[in-house]
């Protein structure tokens, strides 16, 4: 038996089962990551890695182990974020998600024949568990690697910034990458790295993110003096400009598209006049957007893109908005042929049994730019979103359902890619 069919002989669906119901029964939204991080690294050091959990502060931890090589090869880490896209609490997620939280919002994993659910059970606590399952093989096969392999789970991956609310960290920068971005500044840096996200391909490149405030100007005054002072309501002037800007983002995405990328744009909030003070207008509004950018675009030649189309429509609507960049994560791009890319694709492919074929019109940003701005080429490798009969598939429903047949794949596509960047002979 070869080193390969070995470490796949130990990946059952059991243990993937089992391994995806652990991660997901403990509640990670970004910025409470420990407990998590705390299991991983127990379950690393038990296969025989050398784990440690990484605390930024009390709430918020990475986990990383290493299986140590001969010295005389490169070392690849395989990584996944393990933070949720929301919470799972009703108090932080409704009205926001939707009216209730359905089963699958809730940290709470459940068997759904083929499928397991529960709040992040694919995107992103899945491929954690993938690369935790291969760990654990590999472990207990103990092949002869000639270069180090890295396991590392990070908090902080959620394009999200800090959660207001009592138990999260008083920090501002608990997400946008921030435990990779750390994990890294403490040494655990390898020659190549694989993230495992959603998306049943191999991609080399990653679109990057910007948030812009745009500030609508009104005048503060009161419902009953409406009809005696001056009278102008950012609110409704920020219905019109919302309209026009969802008008613009909508032809972005085709002036900035690539081989691989169609960065789009979406308003994600909008903040006008106290909630609890009706009869007044407020002095602004803030719409806030989050617009992607391709790899090679600097964040500033979009500020100006923006800025020049909010100049003309101050103009016309007899209005000053202002433009602010808040948030700026540049795209990036590791080259088609470095050796990470070419070993995940042909991993792909022979997991696959078909030719890899790139996969164009891509929008989400993973910690991949985080790797590969500190000088690490990566790839990215995932699952497909899961297709059912039995029920609809909607954006949360993707995130928080896995298939254990895809969670088998994806660990072969890791399996074969660790073996060929850490081993100099044949696998």
């Amino acid at each position: 038996m070869s080193v390969l069919d070995a470490v796949l002989a130990e990946i059952t669906a059991e243990r993937l089962r089992e391994a995806v119901h652990a991660v997901t029964a403990i509640p990670s939204p970004t910025g409470r990551e420990a407990p998590l991080a705390r299991l991983l690294a127990q379950r690393l050091g038990a296969a025989g890695w050398a784990a440690t959990t990484q605390h930024l502060d009390e709430h918020q931890a990475n986990a990383a182990g290493r299986l140590r090589g001969s010295g005389g090869g490169e070392d690849l880490m395989l990584y996944a974020p393990i933070d949720t896209f929301t919470t799972g609490d009703p108090d932080l997620d409704v009205p926001w998600i939707g009216p209730e939280l359905r089963s699958d919002m809730l940290p709470e994993p459940r068997d759904e024949g083929p499928f397991v659910s529960g709040l992040g059970a694919s995107n992103p606590k899945g491929h954690a568990a993938c690369i935790l399952v291969l760990a654990e093989a590999l472990g207990r096969v103990r092949p002869e690697l000639d270069g180090d392999l890295v396991a590392a789970f990070g908090a902080g991956g959620m394009p999200a910034n800090a959660v207001e609310a009592p138990g999260f960290p008083a920090r501002a920068n608990t997400g946008q990458g921030v435990g990779c971005s750390f994990l890294l500044e403490r040494g655990w840096v390898t020659d190549h790295a694989v993230i495992a996200k959603p998306g049943d391909f191999v991609a080399h490149e990653e679109v990057g993110l910007c948030w812009f405030e745009v500030t609508v100007p009104g005048i503060h005054t009161y419902a009953g003096s409406r009809h005696r002072l001056p009278y102008r309501n950012p609110i409704v002037t920020a219905a019109e400009v919302v309209t026009r800007l969802e008008g613009w983002l909508a032809g972005y995405p085709e002036r900035h598209r690539t081989g691989t990328a169609l960065p789009q744009g979406i308003i994600g909030s909008i903040a006008g006049g106290w909630e609890r003070l009706l009869a007044a207008t407020p002095a602004a509004c803030r719409i806030r957007l989050d617009i992607r950018i391709a790899a090679g675009m600097a964040p500033l030649e979009l500020k100006r893109e923006l800025t020049a189309f909010t100049t003309r429509l101050s103009a016309e609507l007899g209005t000053d908005l202002g433009v602010e960049m808040v948030l700026a994560i540049p795209g990036t791009h590791t080259p088609p042929d470095a050796p990470v890319v070419r070993g995940a694709i042909a991993a792909w492919e022979a997991a696959n049994g078909r030719k890899h074929e790139p996969v164009p019109g891509n929008s989400g940003a993973t910690d991949a730019n985080i790797l590969r701005a500190r000088g690490i080429p990566t790839a990215r490798v995932g699952m497909p979103k899961v297709r059912s009969d039995e029920f609809d598939v909607d954006f949360s429903r993707g995130m928080n359902t896995v298939d254990i047949a895809a969670m088998r794949r994806l660990c072969e596509v890791l399996a074969r890619t660790a073996l060929k960047i850490t081993t100099k002979g044949p696998a």
